[in-house]
């Protein structure tokens, strides 16, 4: 990971028993996400549709990939709900879907794209 953050940790805040419990009913699904956002392409694809809705063929054209492999990883991204999609006429367009894709793409963003002057 070449990615060094210099700020100070926050502390962790105290987790009531409450918040406990919810962090195990949800780990899985966080799980989950992480496996679906743990693959290079995909996050691409996502970074690409944060705040704007692309054709599979404008997506074709921003990344390093085959048709079939675009297509695979957005079928992903699809079923587990992080893009929606639009059809006009025989183009299919694709978007963020929900504030969960666009707060986890803004944040890696923050993280390991920060604005260079």
């Amino acid at each position: 990971m070449t990615h060094t953050d210099h700020r100070p940790a926050e502390p962790a805040p105290q987790l009531s028993p409450d918040s406990i419990e919810m962090m195990k009913q949800n780990a899985a699904s966080a799980a989950k996400l992480m496996r679906v956002l743990g693959n290079d392409s995909r996050l691409l694809i996502l970074c690409h549709l944060d705040g704007k809705e692309l054709s599979v063929s404008e997506l074709n054209r921003c990344l390093d990939l085959s048709q079939s492999a675009l297509s695979q990883h957005l079928a992903v991204l699809r079923r587990d709900g992080l893009v929606r999609t639009r059809r006009e006429s025989q183009t299919i367009f694709y978007s963020l879907n929900g504030n969960t894709a666009i707060t986890i793409i803004r944040t890696l963003h923050d993280l390991f794209c920060p604005y260079q002057p």
